[in-house]
């Protein structure tokens, strides 16, 4: 393999146990030179000035040098001399492919947050070609929908396993799955990331809080059923190490082979520029890979882009196409109309209005889907808040309202995939910038759905195995964070078993991490540190409910706030 740096060609190894002996290696530069100009002259890469083997020679090592078995287009295209303009322009999709070496058996990163920010030219280029490669490892923040994105690439039959953090909208995918002809590894949101940025930074592994002290830690999750519907293969333990009295889990940095991106603007050097929450984890995807093909809405000349507008360098970027494939379908289209109240009524209304109780001026919060995000319509007034959406948004703002000229756009997105605005001084990251805005201790406080939680904080809320596959998204990095976790969760299930219980039948989203939990019967404190020997206590209840109401509606015992009990408020 052949790369281009200032101005000088370097070999790169191509294969394993292609090194060569240190007396072949000159007449194995001359041909390398020769293949490469042959091959970047017809692709328009490079002028019809002589390649000089000298200067090659001169940044080979001995044990470096290589057979120049296969020359691909080279990263960090620089020209030979001064005045010959840099490009890393393609024309096309497909010859971006053929340049990166995609093979089959390869791992390919995939920027994007549901349909948000994908690199939809390069997926459907990948998935119609029918001889191209296959039985792909395909890491990406979540698993898209069927037949749109990376949807194609499944129904392709392209793909052995996918590393994802939430796949609950892709109807095949979980089909795929059950069924033994697809294997799923989940990882959370910030791991994925934060494996992506450290590949980048050239360190070999992180410790993260996330996942400590749960199945995703100890291995046992399925990776993949076998055709009549057993477990096939699980997930392997995890190795954890404590620091300062906390457990943590070691994770390995996630290079991969390719990395496919997505861009709002770029210039013909590479330099990149993203839009709203369609940046996500499409940077962190780019300094990641060996190889990386990006593609923009946009391509300017060099020059044209203001240096400090430059959210990702051009020198992690190999090959870049015109998106021509550019539907940016909005997958979860909502609007509002300004002084319209949103209508919660019953139960869940009560959970809702009782949540919003729990924010407090100055706050910045992050809200989960369904019920906790509702919340934010209520917020109390003389109260000011700021919400973050894990997937690059901190300055959350409500639907828009097409009354006053404002329309659906698929690069603003909450982490519900939903259609929001951004309030005046919001500001968009990247998703290993927002992981690290969480486990840092920036976010003051969460609320989040469950689908159990137990006396002694534990969550569970992400699989039931062999019935319902979602994933944990950014919920265990977000409930394994110094900030405030508030659960939102009906009393009991559709079949009134209870959801509060003396230990979670579930495999566990998080391990002792819950501070509170609000139903429709009432609130629990937990006392997830054990300070006052550990479990829940009563301090509300809803109109009309017993404490005797609550102790049948929950699986495990619980103290009772002195005095009278507090009435929650009806919606």
């Amino acid at each position: 393999m052949i790369y281009l740096a200032r101005g000088t060609i370097v070999l790169r190894r191509a294969a394993a146990g292609s090194v060569c002996s240190t007396s072949s290696r000159s007449t194995a530069i001359q041909q390398c030179v020769r293949k490469c100009s042959r091959q970047f002259a017809s692709l328009g890469i490079l002028n019809s000035s002589p390649l000089d083997s000298e200067r090659v020679g001169a940044f080979i090592r001995p044990h470096q040098c290589t057979t120049p078995n296969t020359v691909t287009a080279a990263r960090r295209y620089i020209h030979h001399h001064e005045n010959t303009p840099i490009t890393k322009i393609c024309p096309n999709a497909e010859t971006a492919l053929k340049l990166s070496g995609l093979k089959s058996g390869d791992t390919i990163a995939v920027g994007g947050f549901g349909l948000g920010g994908i690199p939809e030219t390069l997926l459907n280029a990948l998935s119609s070609q029918e001889d191209g490669p296959s039985n792909l490892t395909v890491a990406s923040l979540t698993a898209g929908v069927d037949s749109f994105g990376l949807g194609r690439l499944f129904e392709a039959g392209k793909v052995k396993r996918m590393i994802s953090s939430y796949v609950g909208e892709n109807k095949n995918f979980e089909r795929m799955f059950f069924t033994g002809e697809l294997e799923v590894e989940l990882v959370p949101q910030g791991t994925i990331a934060a494996r992506l940025r450290a590949a980048g930074n050239g360190m070999p592994a992180i410790f993260t809080p996330a996942g400590a002290g749960t199945m995703y830690a100890d291995g046992g999750i399925p990776l993949k059923y076998a055709p009549d519907g057993s477990v096939a293969i699980v997930t392997e333990p995890r190795p954890t190490q404590t620091f300062d009295g906390n457990e943590y889990v070691m994770e390995y940095a996630l290079r991969p082979d390719v990395s496919f991106v997505k861009a709002y603007k770029a210039d013909t050097r590479g330099n990149l520029i993203f839009r709203g929450t369609s940046q996500n984890a499409n940077p962190d995807c780019a300094v990641a890979g060996n190889v990386v093909l990006a593609e923009a809405e946009i391509i300017v000349e060099a020059g044209e882009l203001d240096p400090d507008e430059v959210q990702l360098s051009g020198v992690y970027v190999d090959h870049l196409i015109k998106s021509e494939d550019n539907e940016k379908r909005i997958e979860r289209l909502r609007e509002t109309v300004a002084g319209q109240v949103t209508d919660i009524s019953g139960p869940r209304g009560r959970i809702v209005k009782r949540a919003a109780k729990e924010f407090k001026d100055g706050m910045y919060v992050n809200l989960g889907i369904g019920i906790p995000t509702m919340a934010s319509s209520f917020i109390p007034a003389g109260v000011h808040i700021e919400l973050q959406a894990e997937n690059g948004l901190m300055g959350l703002g409500p639907y828009p309202d097409p009354s006053i000229g404002q329309h659906g756009d698929a690069d603003f997105i909450n982490a519900g995939k939903e259609t929001v605005t951004a309030i005046q001084g919001a500001s968009s990251f990247c998703s290993s910038e927002s992981f690290s805005m969480i486990r840092g201790g920036h976010i003051d406080l969460t609320i989040i759905g469950a689908l159990q939680c137990s006396s002694s904080g534990d969550l569970a809320s992400f699989m039931i195995p062999g019935k319902l596959l979602k994933g944990m998204g950014g919920a265990m990095d977000l409930v394994s964070s110094p900030s405030t976790v508030i659960v939102t969760m009906d009393h009991t299930a559709k079949d009134g078993s209870p959801k509060i219980m003396k230990e979670c039948t579930l495999p566990l989203t998080g391990k002792g991490v819950v501070d509170r939990i609000i139903t429709d019967l009432c609130v629990f404190d937990c006392d997830k540190k054990g300070l006052k020997n550990g479990g829940l206590t009563l301090i509300e209840i809803a109109a009309g409910t017993t404490v005797d109401d609550v102790r049948a509606a929950t699986d495990c015992p619980f103290d009772i706030v002195e005095g009278e009990i507090p009435v929650m408020e009806e919606p």
